[in-house]
């Protein structure tokens, strides 16, 4: 039968990806909250370094499981699927698929009318026998997914959250069955129910038949509310879901993520709830805008329930502003 080798959870921001003698350029063109420190050039170069470190970590303990297959949990961001059907879960189950690849120049972080520098792709191979076992073994469990055989926007790709990871965590080479989970658009899953998920996924790849090696990613967060007025990072937060993640608690992490309430008048969560990219239906608890990413997070680690974690590093990027972590299970 198949086998959880690891589990492997990463933030994508493009900060990760961009040089930081840009950030602060970003950030002079983000209404963020008035309290937000703002990092010099030498602290923001400090930070980079640490984030190319958390990324060589996680690549290199990928490396020793020697997995054959990456199941990524991620969200997708209107790249792949729109509001003409927008679904909760979504396990892709076809052959291959293209993608951009992060080493890009971001044109957001260069001013007004700036154009990117052609985004180069990837051809990545999916493992359509160990996505239909997964597909088949959560609608065993009380979920209902839907399933892609094509991308539904092949012109895009592949969304960021699923590329990335792929891009600086393995040699691009070892198949990638990606599990879309909506994070970003209200009334997206709970914390719960994507721990849910995690320990259905994990039952679902132990029946599979093949002899494989299976590394799990969470893609995404911590928090980060991008774009939006009056964006800041709540450390505190961040930190307690990493205190439930080392101690093997993803259940916890899942119960106080759910528990968290958008204080009144907090402007910059209102990203995926109010707004052109939104649906304009209302959420269920916790955080929302790109926090709720923790969820791809607490899926992974629910897989390995039970079984502490190691939090590599926790960057807090204001220039965004972002929390920047980098985490691992690592079991065989």
């Amino acid at each position: 039968m198949a086998k959880v080798v690891g589990v492997y959870c990463t933030s994508h921001s493009p900060f990760c990806y961009m040089p930081p003698e840009r950030w602060n350029d970003v950030r002079a063109r983000r209404a963020l909250r008035a309290d937000v420190p703002l990092d010099d050039l030498e602290t923001n170069r400090a930070k980079a370094q640490r984030i190319q470190a958390g990324f060589a970590t996680l690549r290199q303990k990928v490396a020793e499981a020697a997995p054959d297959v990456v199941l990524i949990f991620g969200d997708d961001q209107k790249e792949c699927f729109d509001f003409r059907n927008f679904p909760a879960i979504a396990v892709y189950v076809g052959e291959a698929f293209e993608g951009v690849l992060s080493a890009r120049d971001f044109a957001f972080g260069q001013g007004a009318g700036a154009e990117a520098t052609p985004a180069p792709r990837a051809r990545l191979n999916g493992h359509p026998e160990l996505g239909v076992s997964v597909l088949r073994g959560l609608l065993r469990r009380g979920f209902d997914p839907a399933f892609c055989m094509e991308l539904p926007n092949p012109e895009h790709g592949m969304g960021h959250a699923f590329m990335r990871p792929a891009e600086s965590l393995t040699d691009l080479r070892t198949p990638v069955v990606p599990v879309l989970v909506n994070c970003y658009y209200a009334p997206q899953p709970t914390a719960e129910r994507c721990w849910q998920l995690g320990r259905a996924v994990r039952e679902a790849i132990e029946e599979h038949p093949g002899d494989l090696r299976v590394a799990v990613v969470g893609s995404g967060g911590l928090w980060h509310t991008p774009g939006a007025k009056n964006a800041y990072l709540d450390e505190t937060f961040d930190r307690a879901i990493l205190r439930y993640l080392e101690a093997g608690d993803a259940r916890g992490a899942a119960a106080y993520f759910d528990a968290y309430q958008v204080p009144e008048g907090d402007e910059s969560q209102l990203v995926t709830v109010r707004g052109p990219q939104s649906t304009g239906m209302p959420g269920f608890g916790g955080p929302q805008g790109g926090t709720r990413e923790i969820c791809n997070w607490i899926a992974a680690a629910a897989v390995v329930e039970g079984t502490p974690g190691t939090v590599v590093d926790y960057i807090p990027v204001y220039a965004s502003p972002i929390g920047v972590s980098f985490a691992y299970w690592q079991l065989a």
